[in-house]
């Protein structure tokens, strides 16, 4: 293996993490603020990618450009869910909860596949198709705009979150549910927001793979695993973590599958979360009852 080989790999890696820190901020901040495990995740993403295919197909919209549409309709989606099915069970027991979103998932992925089939779908633009190239390293054109996107969205919910006044609020009700509630701040208002705005990131994240991976009922499934794999390692509601364990894990599964052959190239990211919950069970950057 050469330096170029190596680095080349880094960077791969590097855009794929960006997209999985896109979707683990999303679980993250619904945890952080809501205590609540959301296992329909990856189903939500599914959601975004066929927002974005249908766009393209019936419209001729980009996926790009059907962003605001796509995280529209994720937000809608994820409000309504929060207000029908989540919210009922929010003090209920955790396997309670997590039954519900696996209910949900197997519901969203099975009308899915009623719906369409489950024929993968791909979104092909020609301009797009190739590769950049920067010095001996290639980079992948939807990849990379994936990964720029990515970048921009989640720093655009970190500065949502810290410098707005529903940022303040969502902060707020993380830390103490009772304390909101006692200075005026609507809890139930915000938690409909909050897991809008989670849907609305996993819905974004997929709208900005569609152009560079299948479109399918099922697709969600390694996205949500790698997506709590993150947010492990970040630390549960620790939104920094989230971003910089997306692109640990991204970094991970590429070199992964420089060095190991086949379906091997998961070992690594997976034996890192192993390591982590060992030493360390509470995330690199430490998790918490809020969002950081």
């Amino acid at each position: 293996m050469s330096i170029v080989q190596f680095g080349q790999a880094v960077l791969d890696g590097l855009l794929v993490g960006g997209v999985y820190a896109l979707v683990a901020a999303g679980l993250t901040m619904i945890f952080g603020v809501m205590r609540f495990i959301n296992f329909a995740h990856g189903a939500l993403l599914m959601v975004g990618m066929y927002t974005a295919y249908w766009a393209w197909t019936l419209a001729g919209i980009s996926p790009y450009l059907s962003l605001p549409l796509t995280c529209a309709v994720l937000f809608v989606l994820g409000a309504l869910i929060e207000r029908a099915l989540v919210h009922p069970l929010l003090d209920a027991p955790e396997h309670n909860q997590l039954l519900l979103t696996l209910g949900l998932m197997l519901l969203l992925e099975n009308l899915a596949l009623f719906l369409f089939s489950p024929d993968f779908r791909t979104v092909r633009i020609e301009s797009l198709e190739g590769a950049l190239a920067v010095g001996p390293f290639l980079l992948n054109r939807p990849r990379l705009i994936a990964f720029v996107g990515a970048i921009l969205v989640s720093t655009a919910l970190y500065l949502l979150l810290q410098r707005t006044e529903v940022g303040r609020r969502i902060r707020a009700t993380a830390q103490d549910r009772d304390g909101a509630q006692l200075v005026g701040i609507n809890v139930k208002r915000i938690y409909v927001i909050t897991f809008g705005i989670g849907a609305a990131c996993a819905g974004i994240a997929g709208a900005l793979i569609t152009p560079y991976f299948y479109t399918a009922p099922h697709v969600g499934h390694v996205f949500l695993l790698m997506a709590f794999v993150v947010v492990v390692l970040g630390g549960l509601g620790n939104f920094l973590g989230a971003l910089v364990g997306g692109l640990m894990v991204g970094v991970a599964e590429s070199v992964g599958a420089l060095l190991l052959p086949g379906s091997l190239k998961g070992l690594i990211p997976f034996a890192l979360f192993v390591l982590v919950l060992f030493y360390r069970p509470t995330g690199l950057f430490g998790g918490g009852s809020h969002v950081a």
